[in-house]
């Protein structure tokens, strides 16, 4: 049953997906605005049909640490969903993605008319500052700049290799980290089966501004992966 409900999911899901980056084309000339509703509605499409064909449920702890207006959040890494998840939970995601993702056809379009932030990963230090600068700017907009420390998605049960891209906007932005803990991998890894459980996305009380970059680094890793294996032993 669990690969039955898996390739129904895989095949609605990727219809969905593909309709609306087709209807989404209309958007580009568009106020942002509009394109935001459209990944809103996307996102929260992708989710009901994740509990209605995969058995996988979403919950949402720690509301009360969701930010609203311009903020850092600093996520794990486990599936895809990690991302077009946030469409659907903050007011105005703005993700850090990198470069080679602007040549997926619709998909790199679309990030581009969202106004993602876009890094090169090869750069080294001009890519650390573009990406400072980027997030500056967009932060004048009141959005949620959602950057994954590692880069990549990573395996459950293994600790992350957290790059320097999340301490260089932490000192250059000096503004307090929300740390967001997951276990999307759980139930929708790097195959194309679903596990049938429930998706928790934990928002972590923020981390202030102000640590030093060892001391932060040190903090923020502790709180995400400790907060992220405690999620993978509850066993949802």
């Amino acid at each position: 049953m669990i690969y039955l409900r898996s390739f129904l999911f895989q095949l609605v899901f990727w219809l969905w997906s593909a309709t609306m980056a087709i209807l989404m084309l209309a958007t580009i000339p568009l106020p942002r605005a509009v394109n935001r509703a459209c990944l809103t509605f996307w996102s929260k499409g992708v989710i009901l049909t994740l509990r209605w064909l995969a058995g996988v449920r979403i919950e949402i702890r720690g509301r009360e640490n969701v930010p609203t207006g311009a903020a850092l959040v600093a996520a794990k890494h486990q599936s895809m969903f990690d991302v077009f998840s946030q469409f659907a939970i903050l007011s105005d995601a703005c993700f850090v993605m990198k470069k080679e993702l602007l040549m997926v056809p619709l998909f790199g379009w679309h990030g581009l008319k969202a106004d993602m932030i876009v890094v090169d990963r090869d750069g080294h230090s001009a890519a650390l500052k573009k990406l400072v600068r980027d997030a500056k700017e967009r932060l004048t907009g009141a959005r949620q700049i959602v950057i994954f420390p590692e880069g990549t998605r990573g395996d459950v049960g293994q600790p992350g290799d957290y790059k320097p891209g999340i301490a260089a906007l932490y000192r250059e932005l000096d503004m307090p980290v929300t740390p967001l803990a997951l276990n999307c991998g759980s139930h929708w890894d790097k195959s194309l089966l679903l596990k049938p459980g429930t998706i928790v996305f934990q928002y972590l009380e923020p981390i202030p501004a102000g640590l030093k970059r060892a001391e932060f680094m040190r903090e923020l890793q502790t709180r995400i992966d400790g907060a992220t294996q405690a999620l993978e032993a509850e066993g949802l």
